[in-house]
């Protein structure tokens, strides 16, 4: 191991970092702890010219970032053949590790942390730079939760004199957007998807796209529409569906388009549900007057707004309601090609013919609102029937 760095003396080392390997060390002039990020330019010269412009990208970047939740840069340097950035030193733990000891925590824990990586990344976004490679492993956790973004290795700024060509894929598999997998022009928009992969990570246990291989995760990032985080997870709040499927949306222009917005929607919800740990496992559902006024000003575009936001009874206006009404009212086959395009199991009839109709358990489409097949004029009339009962029902309620 190395013993010096420029003016920096190394205690020992703390891991290996995306491009190089990460130090403990010591500054003697301000005697301060630093971590140091290094970078070995033993490399052929046209891969060394691109990996120091690349590093001290990140150095330029990172270092224009003033933010509570961004880890603050000190310097950057080189010595001999490795160059290296002194950063601040982070008492604490990554993400990715944490959530390797506790797939689950606490949904008032998980979106604590979420809204401070999104007001981190909105600060960084405002700034013009982009992470690319928003992940677990890019996160630390230090004292008292609080939350620091790290590693702008792969940033992209528009200034930048370095700049990935378009084509290139950068970034984790599982956490990157449909666009960064197609190799496509990226914006901030990009890392709010990743930020929106995570929180379903978070809240699941599970990534929402998952593969055998590279090339299955980006298949299932650009075609697959994971289930809702609270059909498997029965403790997530209903509200979080729609964050994360606007969160996660494929198309860019139905996503979030600031992480500033998207910070603010989490902690509406945050402050919707209860904060004590037997709450955070029990089915914690937002009251209705907050979820009906966060699904209002989401302007429609993460799904079909539940009932609650339109003052209406859950037996009138939902997909449920409408697989009863079709039983009762359209032919088996129309019956049958509606059931495999809402994902609900076709009711017993004589259930609902008796007016008691169980609930039927939907696995909820995360895209934005699930979008019907064609089936005929007949359907369509059924559709308007059960909207004009909803609208009575809201209006002599």
């Amino acid at each position: 191991m190395i013993s010096q760095l420029g003016r920096y003396e190394v205690i020992g080392e703390l891991g290996q970092g995306a491009m190089g390997v990460v130090y403990k060390a010591k500054d003697p002039l301000i005697d301060r702890e630093v971590a140091i990020k290094t970078i070995n330019l033993s490399l052929a010269m046209d891969e060394r010219e691109e990996y120091e412009a690349r590093f001290y990208q990140e150095a330029k970047a990172a270092g224009r970032l003033s933010h509570p939740n961004i880890v603050t840069i000190y310097d950057v340097g080189r010595s001999e053949d490795i160059a290296y950035i002194a950063m601040e030193y982070l008492q604490g733990q990554e993400l990715r590790d944490i959530l390797n000891e506790t797939p689950l925590l606490p949904t008032s824990q998980v979106l604590d942390i979420i809204v401070q990586i999104a007001r981190g990344l909105a600060y960084a976004h405002e700034h013009d730079i982009v992470h690319r490679d928003v992940k677990p492993s890019n996160v630390m956790i230090v004292r008292d939760g609080h939350t620091k973004i790290t590693d702008f290795g792969i940033a992209r700024m528009a200034s930048a004199a370095v700049r990935t060509q378009t084509g290139m894929v950068l970034g984790s598999p599982k956490y990157m957007s449909p666009e960064q997998v197609l190799g496509k022009e990226i914006d901030r928009r990009s890392d709010i998807f990743s930020l929106g992969v995570m929180l379903y990570e978070m809240l699941t246990g599970q990534v929402p796209f998952i593969g055998e291989n590279i090339n299955a995760i980006m298949y299932q990032t650009l075609n697959t529409i994971p289930a809702a985080p609270s059909s498997v997870n029965p403790a997530v709040p209903e509200m979080l569906d729609y964050i994360v499927a606007k969160a996660m949306a494929k198309d860019t222009d139905e996503r979030y388009q600031n992480a500033r917005d998207l910070a603010d929607d989490l902690k509406a919800c945050r402050d919707a549900i209860p904060r004590d740990a037997s709450a955070a496992n029990s089915k914690a559902r937002p009251d209705a007057q907050k979820a009906g006024k966060f699904i209002a000003d989401n302007h429609g575009s993460a799904g079909a707004k539940p009932a609650v936001a339109l003052g209406l009874s859950n037996s009138f206006d939902s997909n449920e309601a409408t697989m009863r009404l079709a039983a009762m009212t359209a032919s088996k086959e129309d019956v049958e090609e509606l059931s495999k395009t809402l994902r609900i199991a076709r009711p017993n009839l004589g259930e609902v013919n008796r007016g008691a109709p169980k609930k039927i358990a939907a696995a909820r489409n995360l895209s934005n609102g699930i979008e019907a097949q064609p089936m005929g004029g007949y359907l369509l009339l059924v559709a308007v029937v059960i909207i004009l009962i909803g609208l009575f029902a809201a209006i002599f309620s």
